[in-house]
């Protein structure tokens, strides 16, 4: 038997749209931004989350795609102040045609959309635009890096060096144009002199524009058709150039020391680089280095171990005569206050030198030697030694 058809009244259909149009995540709330957020918070809050779930940095991850178009959505509309109107008076239900069940149908993603696209592939795939970068604007030289070997001494208590590097001038014929003189840089045809060009790009959810350096002018905005014989259109030559460069006491091995306006020159007007040098320190025969502390190993024979004596140890600072106790084990440490290297973050404070004494045992002895050994060894062991007190000692001293 036939089920009869259920009537749905006029008034039900709408109770189900309302429904749907509320089970949609407020738009304010999926970017985490309040309801008087202005436009740049609203594009820092969309930036932040298209940048986290962005398909390509979450392949196969179907919540991270999710959320990424719930935000994409969300922005779609919050950045247009038409539709952030029309949705304040009327929540979801105004895009509900338009919205598509919440795909991408309807939403447009050119102009800032695709401008903030731009950096997210910029990011993602290494091309593309950076933010931080100012198209034909002043930007900063380049660093540069070189190496200078100093001694274990040198590093625990700093110098003074000199070194040579090649380093870019700003050409005199030219005055830094890189254009024959008489002649002078001319605007890109290409970017007309904007240092960028835009370009469309098709992806999964529509046309995006992105943004990318002029190829013709590398981001400069100009060319140049007549180069300066002296430094080929470059706007600088290269010169040998010598530096003095104060090593601080306590630099470790790998550390630099920075050089300002030692580096590249700047573009557009930016301020050079750094000169970056590497401090690359000797090894020491006798010490080792760890942190602010030095390391090293002084030999003490057996007698000295055994019945205590002063010892001359070697520190950077010259030898130190330290009172090795009686008794003393091989392997034993001692510690030397404030002999190892000064500290670079606290200025006047020293590390600590750690000694670690080393029992010697003869290699070779001869008889008389091994006889008083023996005899040494069952005085220990409670046993009466071999021959009186006259023997030994003619034994000892071959008298």
């Amino acid at each position: 038997m036939r089920q009869p058809f259920r009537c749905i009244n006029v008034q039900s259909v709408h109770q189900m749209e309302e429904t749907m149009a509320d089970s949609k995540r407020d738009y304010y709330e999926v970017l985490g931004v309040p309801k008087n957020a202005d436009e740049a918070a609203l594009k820092k809050a969309y930036r932040a989350l298209a940048k986290k779930y962005h398909p390509d940095s979450n392949p196969g991850d179907a919540e991270a795609e999710r959320k990424f178009k719930e935000a994409s959505e969300a922005y779609s509309v919050l950045s247009d102040p038409d539709k952030r109107r029309q949705y304040d008076q009327f929540g979801h239900a105004a895009f509900d045609g338009a919205a598509g069940g919440g795909g991408f149908g309807g939403f447009d993603f050119t102009g800032d959309m695709g401008d903030i696209f731009g950096d997210i592939f910029g990011d993602i795939f290494g091309g593309g635009r950076s933010r931080s970068s100012q198209y034909n604007g002043p930007m900063r030289g380049a660093n540069v890096r070189t190496a200078i070997r100093i001694t274990f001494e040198e590093a625990v208590f700093g110098c003074e060096k000199e070194i040579e590097i090649n380093f870019k001038e700003e050409c005199a014929k030219c005055r830094g144009t890189g254009a024959k003189p008489g002649t002078s840089p001319e605007t890109c045809p290409k970017c007309n002199g904007k240092g960028k060009i835009m370009y469309t790009q098709q992806s999964f959810f529509g046309q995006v524009q992105n943004v990318q350096t002029c190829p013709e002018c590398g981001g400069k905005g100009k060319v140049i058709r007549e180069k300066c014989p002296d430094c080929y259109g470059t706007g600088y030559v290269t010169r040998k150039k010598k530096f003095k460069v104060t090593i601080p006491g306590g630099i470790d091995n790998g550390q630099s020391v920075r050089c300002a306006g030692g580096g590249e020159p700047g573009v557009n007007g930016g301020e050079r680089g750094d000169l970056l040098v590497e401090a690359v320190v000797s090894q020491h025969p006798v010490f080792k280095r760890q942190d602010t502390s030095i390391y090293s190993t002084v030999p003490i024979s057996f007698a000295t171990a055994a019945l205590g004596g002063p010892i001359r140890i070697k520190t950077v600072d010259g030898e130190v005569e330290y009172e090795v106790k009686a008794g003393t084990q091989t392997d034993t440490r001692v510690r030397l206050k404030g002999k190892g290297v000064p500290s670079l973050r606290a200025r006047g404070i020293r590390g600590d030198h750690y000694v670690t004494l080393v029992v010697q045992v003869p290699e070779r002895l001869n008889e008389a030697q091994k006889e008083a050994l023996r005899n040494f060894d069952a005085v220990m062991r409670g046993e009466k030694p071999e021959g009186g007190e006259k023997h030994k000692k003619s034994k000892l001293f071959g008298k």
